[in-house]
């Protein structure tokens, strides 16, 4: 009895992983991810879960958002993003609410996302292609790469040209700069933490003008105060994941040190977490706003 009461389970999942697999039966195409792993995927996906934010920001720049139908919690960018299926944090994936929304294709982040959830979803036949953007240049690969896959190829190199183009609008402009002030560029509270030589972060302080006063291997290094003060940056800029009036108490705990250069200049800022710490296109918004808060100067006629 024990067994024909388990039998109607057992078939049960035996049919969901026969549908899953359905999809790239027919016509499937094989791919390199950029991890470098072949990837068979379906010609044309139609449900697509994104497993990061700045996929699902991706994807939506693409004008493909019709094919999203799970995205993680924290995917809240543009507002339309709100309204889907959400599958856990990117961080912690829910398998069971990722399956039962029957995805033809998972994008996967290779920073954040657990190799065990991407190895388990595709042992249940279920295509993951994982994107590792480290850099502006590899967003826009990315955005090339996501158009291929989801057939927006002519969006894709639109979206990519245009980012281009702002890109060496700013670099442009920096390059007549006079000096490169030395940044600061925290990202955690306690301990204090700051953007090293190995970020995207550190990538947008070049092209912005200014110079990371942060150096070492490690890419998020920690610091005491003292160490800061010690540094004695031009520039401080506060970029954490906390919200509202936490961001102002940060801001005034170092204006309690008179004597440090960013302080005496009138240059600590606060500025949108969630712009610089994706990435995504919206990461050359935060060029642009990096390079008008280092050299003022050089944008005073577009404010």
């Amino acid at each position: 009895m024990r067994n024909r009461r388990q039998m109607p389970a057992a078939v049960i999942f035996a049919a969901i992983l026969l549908v899953l697999a359905l999809p790239l039966a027919v016509g499937a195409v094989s791919v390199k991810d950029q991890l470098g792993r072949t990837v068979d995927l379906p010609p044309d996906p139609h449900r697509v879960v994104a497993l990061a934010p700045n996929i699902t920001e991706i994807i939506f720049a693409l004008g493909q958002q019709q094919r999203l139908k799970g995205v993680t919690r924290y995917s809240d960018y543009p507002p339309e993003a709100k309204k889907l299926s959400r599958v856990g944090t990117y961080v912690h994936l829910d398998l069971e609410r990722i399956v039962a929304l029957k995805p033809d294709l998972c994008i996967a982040s290779r920073d954040g996302n657990p190799r065990a959830i991407i190895d388990r979803l595709e042992s249940l036949h279920i295509p993951v292609f994982v994107v590792d953007p480290q850099s502006l240049e590899s967003i826009i690969q990315t955005v090339h790469d996501l158009g291929a896959i989801l057939n927006a190829s002519g969006q894709a190199d639109e979206l990519a040209q245009h980012l281009q183009r702002r890109i060496r609008r700013v670099r442009r402009r920096v390059a007549a700069a006079g000096s490169r002030p030395r940044v600061f560029f925290q990202v955690g509270i306690t301990p204090i933490i700051a953007a090293g030589a190995h970020t995207f972060i550190n990538e947008l302080i070049d092209y912005a003008g200014g110079r990371n006063c942060v150096r070492g291997k490690t890419a998020y290094l920690r610091f005491s105060r003292e160490q800061v003060l010690a540094l004695d940056p031009d520039i401080l800029i506060i970029c954490t994941m906390a919200r509202g009036a936490v961001f102002e108490k940060i801001r005034k705990q170092w204006y309690s040190w008179p004597n440090l250069s960013a302080v005496r200049q009138n240059r600590v800022h606060v500025v949108d977490s969630d712009l610089f710490n994706r990435p995504s296109p919206r990461l050359v918004d935060s060029l642009e706003l990096l390079a008008k808060l280092i050299h003022p100067e050089l944008f005073e006629e577009a404010r």
